[in-house]
């Protein structure tokens, strides 16, 4: 076959993608919205909305002053008008959901336990010590730049290349114009900013919750309470509940809205902020009705960039809690830890040092 051709985004580039009718303006029951003393929209209780379109306007200092609270004291947010169409979010979850549809034999084509691979299919596996069963069937793949991996992707099912590809792109453009103001809110100069952005990557998976038989629902899930090893995470959600985050010692459950991302704090930008903002503790829960979906981009440096805070964002009242390393060593050391959260950040504190 030859090989798939793939647009690529330029870099810092943030532009809608995926169709001329691009400009989605997300309706949310104003019933189910509250609003914070920081002046943030807090979705049932659980998450700030943030509209990725006011940054493109009179209301950006705004938005990022929102970003930033939404950053620090919530470890996450909802996403709308992200400039990825509906056409294209459609798209990329029936691809998904064909995909696990797939015969078994056929997935498991791409099954491998390296993590180190850059593409596999990763299957649930019993916790014999705390005898649990994480039940997750999850496609992992690079892809970015797309033109060195597309051609590892499965052709089966049909268009799966061109759709993935397609929606890669779109949601880089969205994770570029966040970071961009997240990172700009943070008061970091241009120079640290392009260091991170002029070297990154792209991550991604599609994940697939079956359902559970009602007798084995209380040993089984479907991840775990975990962080995110990255800058930060987009995850589109089918309309499934299933994602619970912590809140005041609690897992509460965040009910999906159509067409709108979920955005995580991860434990990269926890460590590039010196801490002001807190990566997102989160977990999924399986039901024994319906399967679940789920899309994840994760944004993630270069192996060898330098991952301490930087030195514009260190003074009296913030001083230096961690010190340089590099996204390698970060990534060497979570393995060898095996720690599920943000405290994989304290072998890089200055006190450990």
């Amino acid at each position: 076959m030859a090989p798939t051709k793939a647009v690529v985004a330029d870099d810092h580039l943030a532009l809608p993608a995926g169709g001329k009718n691009t400009p989605l303006t997300n309706t949310i029951p104003i019933s189910n919205v509250q609003t914070d003393i920081y002046g943030l929209e807090i979705w049932e209780g659980t998450l700030p909305i943030i509209d990725l379109g006011g940054l493109h306007g009179p209301r950006r200092s705004d938005t990022i002053k929102q970003l930033g609270h939404a950053c620090q004291h919530y470890g996450g947010f909802m996403l709308k008008n992200h400039g990825i169409s509906e056409r294209l979010l459609n798209d990329i979850m029936s691809k998904a959901r064909e995909f696990f549809h797939l015969p078994e034999e056929e997935r498991m084509k791409l099954y491998s336990p390296d993590p180190t691979s850059l593409i596999r299919l990763a299957t649930g596996f019993k916790d014999d010590n705390q005898n649990v069963f994480v039940s997750r069937e999850s496609l992992k793949f690079h892809c970015h730049p797309i033109e060195n991996y597309v051609n590892l992707w499965p052709t089966n099912p049909p268009s799966y290349r061109e759709v993935v590809s397609e929606y890669c792109v779109a949601v880089k453009r969205a994770e570029i114009t966040l970071l961009e103001a997240v990172f700009e809110g943070l008061g970091m100069e241009r120079k640290s900013i392009d260091q991170i952005l002029d070297n990154h990557g792209q991550y991604a998976s599609l994940n697939y919750y079956p359902t559970c038989d009602k007798s084995n629902l209380g040993l089984t899930f479907g991840l775990r309470g975990h962080t995110d090893p990255t800058i930060l995470t987009m995850l589109l959600p089918d309309e499934v509940p299933g994602l619970e985050i912590l809140q005041d010692g609690d897992w509460v459950p965040v009910k999906p809205i159509p067409n709108t991302l979920i955005v995580h704090v991860g434990d990269v930008l926890q460590g590039l902020s010196n801490c002001r903002y807190k990566s997102l503790l989160h977990r999924v829960i399986v039901n024994s009705e319906k399967e679940r979906l789920s899309i994840a981009s994760y944004c993630y440096p270069s192996n060898d960039t330098q991952m301490g805070p930087p030195k514009e964002l260190i003074d009296d009242d913030h001083p230096l809690i961690y010190k340089d390393y590099t996204y390698e060593e970060f990534y060497t050391t979570m393995w060898k830890q095996r720690l599920p959260d943000a405290t994989r950040l304290d072998s890089f504190k200055v006190s450990a040092a």
